[in-house]
């Protein structure tokens, strides 16, 4: 071997030398950035490891044995007052259908409520039929068929829906039955087939109160409720 030979050997282990020293060496034991980031999420949690979620606070030592978890007092707050008939209506349906939602109910009541009116006052019987029980569409069907006797046309235009309150709530047998007041206010107009009215004022907003019962089978997978009576107040 010359002596350039000898240089650049030196060279190249010289260089091996401080690249090791540099980046360290893979043993197969190390984490994956993946790894890293999930150890750090959890660094910051309490030493038993429970992160409750929103809404559902934990208990980490859970029911002791026996205790009486019972109903919340105010677990109708803003709907019914604790211990009335409403309230106790309520706690029968969430008893037989566990998925049950009154708030959740009283925004699609509202929309149902507007829908049924609209189409009853446009003779509307194939939306009528899906939202009605056959009771209740039967009556509705014997008004339109005398309107459209006389060839009378009804406009109805929604001003406001001011209410849509709970004031009863029943489970009979399987079906569930849920009362509501509607407190609205709505321009309605009949006419004959002139033109001429017969009924109501284009001009005046009414004050209109409907009181209604919708009702469901608990038991069935179809969650529609449907109207089955009818009162004014």
């Amino acid at each position: 071997m010359d002596i350039y030979t000898i240089i650049f050997l030196a060279l190249a282990v010289f260089i091996f030398v401080r690249l090791r020293a540099v980046l360290g060496q893979r043993t197969g034991s190390e984490r994956t950035p993946f790894d890293r980031a999930a150890r750090n999420a959890v660094q910051g949690a309490p030493d038993n490891h429970v992160i409750p979620v929103p809404g559902a606070p934990i208990d980490p030592a859970g029911p002791s044995a026996g205790a009486d978890i019972g109903v919340p007092s105010d677990r109708w707050r803003g709907l019914a007052e604790p211990g009335t008939p409403l309230a106790r209506g309520l706690d029968a349906i969430v008893a037989g259908d566990a998925s049950f939602d009154p708030r959740h109910f009283l925004t699609g009541a509202r929309s149902a409520y507007e829908m049924i009116v609209l189409a009853f006052a446009n003779g509307d019987r194939r939306a009528l039929r899906d939202l009605l029980s056959s009771e209740v569409y039967d009556s509705f069907d014997s008004v339109i068929k005398d309107r459209e006797k006389h060839e009378q046309k009804t406009e109805t235009r929604f001003v406001s829906i001011d209410t849509a309150e709970l004031v009863g709530a029943d489970v009979r047998d399987r079906t569930a039955q849920l009362t509501v007041r509607f407190v609205s206010q709505m321009i309605s107009v009949t006419r004959d087939k002139t033109g001429n009215i017969v009924d109501g004022n284009p001009e005046k907003v009414a004050d209109i109160t409907d009181i209604w019962t919708f009702a469901r089978d608990t038991g069935s997978r179809d969650p529609n409720w449907k109207l089955v009576g009818t009162g004014s107040n």
